[in-house]
């Protein structure tokens, strides 16, 4: 079953003569949602059933965080703050790639091992949102369904909305709480390679990139930076008649690898192959990972890393608030809807409707 990210009650409520809403609408449901929503737990019953393992709790809040309903802003706030103390204590894998390189599918087998060593993986899908309809299809669930119904294991797809480098606006946010109600492993993965996919790795301490062959040029469509920042380059797909070119990948990719820059890590990165059909080389995926995760935390660069990282989000946290301040400003609304139309017709330049719109809305806070 796909999942949109409008619900039935929130088309209810936008749509109340029931325009627009699935042929098989059932008021029973809409009944059944909105008295669930009632029920609601408070902020101090969310923090302590997360702290506590509850995984509906968790899912929760992590659509509070991801609101844009300033009513919930505070909420929010105040669980991530009180999960902060208990998180920081898992591996953070962020995994990229093309379209059709097997992330999903990757994803699900590598996660299966995992919770079979006995860890606690929490899965963070991000979906492209569409720039007409806005929406986004979250299928993530449906792709990854043995891994879904893992009792160790939480898959929770998102959408990317308008924020570009692959990953959800809320994504750093809802680590903190997936690390602090008890997984032990945060796979991260990205919409796709793209020149803007790198967010992601500024959230994570290990980044690996998925390849697949049978594209004729092996490097085509892999964008510089994301093989700069790679610490393993993982070659899907490898079984059968593929076998062979997956060796030939491989080699490709070694000796691209070598022109690169030294890391500052320490770290040489290496090229692997697996199948997730067959599951061979799944395994050394997670050796590789172990062993880069051991040599940088002897060296000091897991925890300089991770202070970097909660710098630079520190930095986009306050430019996203103020950014979502200012659209959700009233009287700036009021003047942006003038201001399109001015700029449409040539009236306003965009620099000078932009002047306008920020000194409409620093008046505002005078």
């Amino acid at each position: 079953m796909l999942i949109f990210t409008k619900s039935l009650f929130t088309l209810k409520k936008e749509n109340p003569n029931k325009e627009n809403l699935p042929d098989n609408f059932s008021p029973a449901v809409l009944k059944k949602i909105q008295q669930a929503r009632k029920n609601q737990p408070n902020t101090e019953e969310l923090i302590t059933n997360i702290l506590s393992g509850d995984i509906g709790a968790l899912s929760r809040a992590i659509t509070l965080i991801e609101s844009n309903n300033p009513n919930h802003f505070t909420e929010a706030n105040a669980i991530i703050k009180a999960c902060l103390p208990h998180a920081n204590n898992s591996v953070r894998i962020g995994i990229t790639g093309v379209p059709g390189v097997g992330k999903s599918t990757f994803i699900e087998a590598f996660g299966k091992h995992l919770t079979k060593l006995g860890k606690k993986i929490a899965v963070l899908t991000i979906d492209p949102s569409s720039s007409l309809s806005h929406g986004s299809i979250l299928g993530d669930k449906t792709r990854m369904e043995e891994l879904a119904k893992d009792p160790n294991a939480y898959v929770r797809p998102s959408a990317s909305g308008d924020t570009v480098g692959g990953v959800a606006r809320k994504t750093r946010e809802t680590i903190t709480l997936c690390e602090a109600c008890g997984f032990d492993t945060v796979i991260i993965e990205t919409v796709g390679v793209g020149q803007n996919e790198i967010a992601v790795h500024s959230m994570v301490d290990f980044f690996l990139l998925l390849n697949v062959t049978g594209t004729g040029d092996e490097l085509q469509g892999i964008k510089k930076g994301i093989m700069e920042m790679a610490d393993a380059i993982v070659i899907n797909k490898a079984d059968g008649d593929n076998i062979q070119k997956a060796v030939l990948a491989k080699a490709e990719m070694n000796n691209a690898l070598h022109l690169f820059p030294a890391k500052k890590s320490g770290w040489i990165p290496v090229t692997l192959t697996c199948s997730s059909k067959t599951l061979e080389g799944i395994n050394e995926v997670w050796e590789t990972i172990s062993n880069y995760i051991e040599r940088t935390q002897n060296n000091t660069f897991f925890e300089s890393k991770r202070a970097e990282q909660n710098e630079f989000w520190l930095m986009e946290t306050i430019e996203n608030q103020l950014k979502q301040d200012f659209f959700n400003n009233s009287e700036v609304q009021i003047l942006l809807e003038k201001t399109k139309k001015a700029v449409q017709n040539n009236e306003y330049s965009p620099f000078a409707a932009a002047q306008l719109l920020v000194e409409k809305y620093f008046n505002t806070k005078t």
